[in-house]
């Protein structure tokens, strides 16, 4: 499917309701409201299309771009299509959504590094959240002093940084605490010091959880899980 098609079969799924959900979410104008559901299906119609996750992300649209990150190849993506990607975002869910694409690319780690330490609300948005995605697919890749290290500045930073990047500083903290055993520990005394963390989501009923209660809850379905497979 070139450019064209994919952008007149969009067009066609989106529904106003969507459209309305979306807008309360930060998307501006640009959107024709597509459910993830239709979006997972031309993704799974498109397959990897590097060339055409670039057109689409080009558009502006924002059913496109999302589309674009599940139809990019993450071994063609370069570091300044990422930089510029980043960039770009400017409805939330597209954060994650780059983030995840970098994160199988095989420099996530060094934008993760690079850009968590960064001022700017999206840059610092988008390294945490890489940081989050590593830990969930491979938690060794970050080791045992770096995880430390990262709590300490997220502890020391989070109350003071960008709206965005707060609630994605929250999450790296959770997915230390439930992805490195060795550092939960850690990662709980480090929720108990920071406490409640203040994100404003807008008009949508998203919110950002409480660091400890997170953590443990997902302790204990995994947990939960182990034994029933052990049985």
């Amino acid at each position: 499917m070139d450019l064209t098609a994919v952008m007149s079969q969009l067009k066609s799924l989106g529904t106003s309701q969507a459209v309305k959900t979306y807008k309360r979410h930060g998307a501006g104008d640009d959107v024709f409201g597509v459910s993830y559901a239709d979006l997972k299906k031309l993704k799974k119609s498109i397959g990897p299309n590097h060339d055409l996750a670039l057109e689409l992300w080009q558009t502006g649209n924002v059913d496109a771009r999302s589309l674009a990150t599940m139809v990019a190849d993450p071994d063609e993506f370069t570091p300044a299509h990422a930089t510029q990607w980043m960039k770009d975002v400017t409805y939330p869910p597209h954060g994650a959504e780059v983030a995840a694409v970098i994160a199988e690319s095989n420099f996530g780690v060094s934008k993760m590094r690079q850009w968590r330490k960064q001022k700017s609300e999206y840059a610092r948005t988008t390294g945490y959240s890489i940081l989050a995605c590593l830990l969930k697919d491979d938690p060794d890749i970050v080791e045992e002093s770096e995880g430390r290290r990262i709590l300490k500045d997220i502890e020391m930073e989070i109350h003071r940084s960008p709206n965005r990047a707060r609630h994605a500083m929250v999450m790296a903290v959770i997915a230390i605490g439930v992805y490195k055993p060795e550092l939960t520990d850690d990662a709980l005394e480090a929720g108990e010091r920071i406490g409640e963390v203040q994100v404003d989501h807008g008009d949508t009923a998203c919110t950002t959880p409480k660091i400890v209660a997170y953590i443990k809850k997902s302790l204990k379905r995994t947990n939960g899980r182990k034994a029933k497979i052990r049985r």
